[in-house]
């Protein structure tokens, strides 16, 4: 991934570079050297890419390259760091004279003069190996057209299925067949076959909802034990099962299926010792027509589980017809998922067969022609690349996603390497990802674009892809969570652990997992240390690990999250403020975290801080205030903290604010609601009130200006229906041009007079949750011009909520989709048309 290492590290000097500081212009001339080097060498380092998988001698100097690369870019981080300072020195001869500048100046000088002797030499080696003579046959890259992809946002549903409904159905059968015992189905085949995605058509189908009282989905993949297991079927039954030992686990899950008819799928088994499943499967109550699903890609696995010969489901490649459709609806979603460019037909075509009726081969080729031009001459280029990856490994699934990561971006291997530290089946979020990115530079950022647009951006570009597999998504369809396919998995550890980007052993690499083991020396090339847990397991982290933290001088981002420390964290991260590089910073969920550390002043750079979840965390120290480049403040379900620091308003490049708890008049120390018309970049806000006082007769227009603000979040849980605060939120407008609005606990009976179709005119999605929520405004409704264009809608535990449905529904023509759960007063509404699913009434509408 040189490429991808000299495109980040371009996008950071080219930052550097227009900043007007003493220390760059010490050093001006030889980071514009490198510039030009390295701008020239672009033209050709995604030859040399694919040549160094071939070729060894290739290999090394394009590693010595990327090795270099990280270096200057350490130094550039130096350099960004004593410009701080640079006030303090802005005479010459103070600059010359101060013992503490002249080291750092000539050690600097030094360094960079080496690296460009080292990198113009290997300049001429590749040049020569090339068979590219003259220098003057290249010409610099066009930086802009690698910068964001053909398609920012997703463009297809990543939930379609083309050619597995008569799997599905067969399966479905048999399971309305069971009676007797457990009966046991095995669906086996060769890896990316689509196994799993029968499964889950299956596992989500409505009539099979309806038909178990209970449904159990455990991943099971290669590296697993027995006690994860059985905390994974109890998670899915509603039980954290923290302290329990095996057999307290296995009473437990036999407590929670007697007398219930059960689905169990085993997903993805690959060890031939089943004696982990034959004390489970003891423990299963029998009979009722409970059933087992086993996807596996060895035979005999499913028969050791107890799937009887009659009972093995082998899924076939997809037919011709089958691929081509299925190829249309990835490649060709922005033109409704047809084939409208007869020039394409044949070539596409041409494709689509070497993929051998595989669904993932499919997805993945499909993906990367979606995020190519609509001509021939290059879906002529990628068909022939196609050939070549399978004239070298002949698995059309791992040439297709072999060809995906060589056709990725510059900036986007950088991130989709970033999926190397997640063990299997992790389900990753999307803010963390997006967050990770962002604090390592790995995402472009020009002409003061929104950074965490930018970030989203990046993401949809993996999964449009479909190099990431939705697991969740919001009510309104964004996605939140994702995982990755086991075999994308082993392309991108392969890919990770060839550029030193990431170890399964944890050595000699700059990023790590903290799932991984941290029984290591100090490791400084660590540029991020991660959790990355799965979902329900938390790190249990020693204290002598912890300490060891803040050894990685290098590091930009660390994620602690949902991990447990045996003593206060605060004091284990004590030296945090030697960590001067650090732009992201998680705590989240971690425990017991009451304050945080005194040395956290020292990082100035930090981009992102997430302190959410951290329910005894009760002062954020004021030194936050002064992190001027800060874009995302997480303060969310923090239930102790009582304000956030007075100087909010300060930050002027925040672009997310969520768990903002402004300060009663009485708090001196805290930031009123008034700062938060300061922060005009603002993207999302979230608020938490709980009294009128919160909000002064001159705070209450705060919001209207905020013209970047697209998503609000307002909760008043603790204001025991406060009727002055109910007051105050019908004067606090939001901006116009609002896109998602979130209402919790509101505290008055009706809905503030601004939540109308004229004041919001673009709102796209709302939630209205628990309160005392009964009727709508009169407002609410409009009149004959004006209609609401919301598409999404959420109402939950309002239980004194009366309006007609059949109202709302003709105010509201655009509805696509609607969440209903817990409110027994909403008139006619169709519950006929409703699943009932673990004791929430929910719909869903689709109109086209």
């Amino acid at each position: 991934m040189v490429d991808a290492v000299v495109t980040v590290f371009l996008e950071k000097l080219l930052g550097a570079l227009s900043e007007e500081s003493r220390v760059f212009s010490e050093f001006r001339d030889k980071f514009e050297t490198l510039q030009s080097e390295l701008q020239l060498m672009q033209s050709f380092l995604k030859d040399a890419e694919r040549l160094k998988r071939k070729n060894e001698i290739v290999r090394r100097v394009m590693a010595n390259l990327r090795e270099l690369i990280y270096e200057a870019e350490d130094i550039l981080a130096d350099c960004q760091l004593q410009s701080r300072d640079d006030g303090l020195f802005s005479s010459g001869w103070f600059m010359c004279t101060n013992p503490f500048k002249l080291p750092f100046q000539y050690q600097t000088g030094k360094s960079l003069g080496e690296i460009n002797r080292k990198i113009a030499t290997i300049k001429q080696d590749i040049l020569s190996y090339l068979g590219v003579p003259l220098l003057n046959q290249l010409e610099p890259i066009n930086a802009q057209n690698d910068l964001m992809p053909r398609w920012s946002s997703p463009v297809y549903d990543h939930t379609q299925v083309v050619g597995l409904e008569g799997d599905a159905s067969k399966l479905k059968e048999w399971l309305f067949e069971a009676d007797k015992g457990i009966l046991a189905i095995g669906v086996v085949g060769m890896g990316g076959l689509g196994k799993t995605t029968i499964a889950q058509k299956v596992f989500n189908d409505r009539k099979i909802e309806e038909h178990f009282d209970r449904r159990i989905w455990v991943s099971v993949s290669q590296n697993f034990s027995e006690e994860q297991i059985m905390r994974s079927m109890l998670r899915n039954l509603g039980d954290a099962s923290v302290g329990d030992d095996k057999g307290e686990l296995l009473k437990k899950i036999n407590e929670y299926l007697l007398g219930k008819r059960f689905l169990i799928v085993m997903d993805d088994v690959w060890s031939l010792d089943v004696t982990w499943w034959l004390r489970i499967y003891e423990a299963l109550p029998k009979g009722n027509g409970s059933s087992i699903i086993i996807t596996t890609r060895i035979e005999k696995v499913a028969q050791k589980m107890g799937v009887k010969e009659a009972r093995l489901h082998w899924p076939k490649c997809l037919s011709k017809d089958d691929s081509w459709l299925l190829f249309q609806k990835i490649a060709f979603a922005a033109d409704g998922g047809e084939c409208k460019h007869p020039e394409l037909e044949n070539v596409g075509k041409e494709i689509v067969e070497k993929c051998k009726g595989l669904p993932l081969a499919i997805k993945a080729v499909g993906g990367i022609m979606l995020c190519k031009p609509s001509r021939y001459h290059e879906w002529r280029r990628i068909a022939d690349h196609f050939r070549d990856e399978l004239a070298e490994n002949d698995n059309s699934v791992m040439a297709s996603l072999q060809l995906s990561y060589d056709e990725l971006p510059s900036y986007l291997k950088s991130c989709f390497l970033c999926l190397s530290l997640y063990p299997e089946d992790c389900v990753i979020t999307k803010d963390q990802l997006v967050h990770w990115w962002l604090g390592e530079g790995f995402i472009p950022l020009r002409n003061r674009r929104s950074a965490i647009a930018a970030g989203e951006d990046c993401f949809s570009g993996l999964t449009n892809r479909c190099l990431l597999e939705v697991v969740d998504k919001t009510y309104h369809g964004t996605i939140s969570t994702c995982k990755i396919h086991d075999m994308v998995r082993d392309v991108v550890i392969k890919m990770a652990e060839d550029d030193a980007f990431f170890s399964t052993e944890g050595k000699n690499c700059r990023h790590l997992g903290i799932a991984s083991s941290m029984a290591q020396k100090a490791n400084h090339k660590l540029r991020a240390l991660l959790s990355t847990t799965k979902t329900g397991e938390v790190n249990k982290i020693a204290s002598n690990t912890a300490k060891k933290f803040c050894e990685s001088r290098s590091l930009r981002a660390m994620d602690l999250s949902r991990s447990i420390f045996d003593t206060p964290l605060s004091g284990l991260l004590h030296q945090i403020g030697v960590l001067q590089h650090l732009t992201y910073l998680s705590v989240s969920n971690t425990h017991p975290l009451v304050q945080l550390p005194p040395s956290l002043d020292k990082l100035s750079n930090l981009q992102v801080l997430d302190v959410s979840y951290c329910q005894n965390l009760k002062i954020l120290p004021p030194c936050i205030m002064t992190f001027k480049k800060l874009r995302v403040l997480d303060a969310s379900h923090c239930g102790s903290l009582k304000y956030l620091p007075k100087g909010l308003g300060r930050l002027s490049n925040l672009e997310v604010l969520v768990g903002f708890k402004p300060a009663k008049s009485s708090q001196l120390e805290g930031c009123r609601i008034g700062e938060l018309r300061n922060l005009i970049r603002l993207r999302m806000l979230g608020i938490r009130l709980s009294c009128c006082d919160e909000i002064g007769d001159t705070e209450v227009n705060v919001l209207v200006n905020l013209q970047e603000l697209q998503h609000l979040s307002i909760s008043c849980f603790d204001s025991h229906g406060n009727n002055d605060l109910t007051s105050k939120l019908d004067k606090l407008f939001p901006p116009q041009q609002l896109h998602e609005l979130s209402l919790e606990f509101y505290p008055g009976k009706i809905s503030p007079s601004w939540l109308n179709p004229i004041s919001l005119p673009i709102l796209r999605y709302l939630s209205l949750s628990s309160g005392n929520l009964a009727r709508m405004n009169e407002k609410f409704w409009g009149n004959d011009n004006t209609v609401w264009k919301i598409e999404g809608l959420l109402f939950e535990s309002l239980s004194d909520f009366e309006e007609e449905w059949e109202r709302l529904q003709q105010v509201m023509p655009a509805l696509r989709v609607v969440n209903v759960s817990w409110c027994p007063e909403l008139v006619s509404f169709p519950i006929e048309n409703v699943g009932f699913r673990g004791g929430v009434w929910k719909e869903e509408v689709h109109k086209s």
